[in-house]
């Protein structure tokens, strides 16, 4: 490719925009042209990521930078819940997006007011947007104009899950004990997670409430609308950084050996080079800094327990962003992130 693309992050100075920024300096095809923020307009983006210093000669700007979009080629928005919207209702309609926030993962208005607080700001805007979770979806992604990105958690959970819903191996309903590390609570410290009070605790939250859960229900009926729909999902805040680990457990349609659940998997993860299947548990570990999904399994008679470790910052986030970007613009998935993570 004689010229790279230029891409844009709106949002760059929270966790997602920083992934971005890192993970796009070993991308050969883009060049980032433009960041933005609210409070730290103004500043150098290695400013506001000291580990990216002399790495970018990039000042972010003021978001409301409606005047710039047309200059790009792709545009990642790392915004808050809601804030999303409002600026891709003022985007060229040809300008391609990714977006990390929920605002458009949901197809039903209600679900969204119920599990997000409140009505959509733009919901006309939701059908222009594909639900990218690239594994389960190549196809779809690599047709999109605009993607809205899945959830960290539901990323972890739907890619655990999917094959065997899909094949109709599950029966009855699933549970999923689901772990994060505190960066999945964004840049800005709360009480839960100021590091003197995560460092030690380890505590259950949002009890059949979370945002993620209508979307992994979404994608589970769009894959089998034959699936029962059962599921009781419980996220817990973990005395970590980064890192997603997902205990999914699964009664079977009827017993099956490990080879044959394996082959399951693999079958429906042939040609994903970010997937590993792994023996007995994985270990967020070693994922972290990465955009791998590594999933193993126990399985006894028709009980059947998935586990799956990614990095929520990247496979959760970014780097899954940058997936389907690569995608969407033709290139190769694993562009610019087959890199491991760093273990220890």
């Amino acid at each position: 490719m004689s010229e790279k693309r230029k891409i844009g992050i709106a949002g760059a100075s929270g966790y997602g925009g920083g992934e971005l920024l890192r993970l796009l300096l070993g991308h050969p095809y883009v060049e980032v042209t433009l960041a933005t923020a609210h409070r730290q307009a103004g500043q150098r983006v290695d400013a506001i990521h000291p580990h990216l210093r002399g790495l970018y000669d990039l000042t972010c700007v003021e978001t409301a930078v409606t005047d710039a979009w047309g200059a790009l080629d792709l545009l990642f928005l790392a915004l808050p819940h809601k804030e999303s919207p409002r600026v891709a209702a003022e985007l060229p309609p040809s300008l391609r997006v990714v977006d990390l926030a929920g605002d458009f993962r949901l197809r039903d208005p209600q679900q969204y007011a119920r599990f997000y607080g409140g009505e959509h700001p733009a919901f006309e805007l939701q059908k222009d947007f594909v639900y990218g979770l690239t594994e389960l979806q190549r196809d779809a992604v690599g047709k999109a104009h605009r993607i809205a990105n899945p959830g960290c958690f539901a990323t972890a959970t739907l890619l655990g899950l999917g094959p065997a819903v899909q094949a109709g191996l599950v029966q009855g309903k699933i549970i999923v004990d689901a772990k994060t590390g505190s960066s999945g609570s964004g840049a800005n410290a709360t009480a839960g997670t100021h590091h003197p009070t995560r460092d030690a605790s380890f505590l259950a939250y949002k009890a059949f409430a979370h945002q993620h859960v209508p979307e992994i229900k979404q994608l589970l009926f769009d894959l089998n609308p034959q699936w029962e729909g059962g599921l009781v999902f419980q996220t817990h805040s973990a005395p970590m950084v980064r890192g997603i680990f997902a205990s999914c457990y699964i009664t079977l349609q009827k017993p099956m050996s490990m080879q044959e659940v394996r082959s399951v998997y693999a079958e429906a993860y042939a040609g994903s080079p970010f997937i590993r299947l792994v023996e007995g548990s994985p270990n967020v570990l070693w994922v972290r800094g990465s955009n791998f999904v590594d999933i193993g399994f126990a399985l006894e008679d028709d009980q059947l327990i998935v586990f799956v470790a990614i990095d929520n910052l990247v496979k959760g986030a970014a780097g899954q962003a940058i997936q389907n970007m690569n995608l969407m613009m033709g290139w190769p998935e694993e562009t610019g992130l087959l890199s491991p993570g760093a273990c220890p």
